[in-house]
């Protein structure tokens, strides 16, 4: 149990790396933002999400905003019999939209793109030894993603380099929707 709560820590950490120089949300607006969010679609070269993709479910982030402007960021994910809580805080960059996190090496996050009331395509990136690690993650307000959503996630993620084997449309999961942790609360 506690290799597969390591294994997926180590996929969190993967879909949350980031470069500086992506696109990002233009007029970026935290309050907008924050609030709930639901992973709903990701696709990333990682080793190691690919090696866990398809055990994914849909799970639950909630992002909320320190008064300095930082972003935490509150995900709990649905793990064998229990739901894994990982708390993260990133600190904002000059530009809005774009954060970082140098906890375990640096990590950048980016909103790519939002409407802010329905969907939020966040991209990622890690530099390793061997190549970069890009995420790029389909968040919507509920479980459900509208197939032409589904679809503009699609044709997005070829331009960055990421191919249809990397890609896992999360399953609706009933389990950690509310929060919950491992530990009933």
């Amino acid at each position: 149990m506690k290799a597969a709560l390591s294994s997926l820590a180590l996929a969190l950490l993967c879909l949350l790396r980031a470069q500086a120089e992506v696109p990002v949300q233009p007029g970026f607006d935290p309050e907008k933002f924050a609030g709930t969010w639901h992973i709903t679609a990701a696709v990333s070269n990682c080793p190691v999400f690919l090696s866990m993709k398809d055990r994914m479910k849909s799970s639950i982030t909630d992002f909320s905003f320190t008064a300095e402007g930082n972003l935490v960021m509150k995900a709990v994910f649905p793990v064998a019999e229990e739901c894994k809580k990982v708390e993260m805080l990133f600190q904002k960059n000059a530009q809005a939209g774009h954060y970082t996190n140098t906890a375990e090496g640096k990590q950048d996050m980016s909103v790519m793109e939002t409407d802010y009331d329905h969907y939020a395509i966040m991209y990622a990136v890690k530099e390793s030894d061997e190549e970069p690690r890009i995420t790029l993650q389909l968040y919507t307000r509920g479980q459900d993603v509208s197939p032409q959503l589904l679809k503009k996630f699609k044709e997005l993620y070829p331009t960055m380099g990421l191919t249809e084997d990397m890609l896992v449309v999360m399953p609706k999961s009933g389990e950690c929707q509310h929060g919950e942790r491992g530990d009933g609360t």
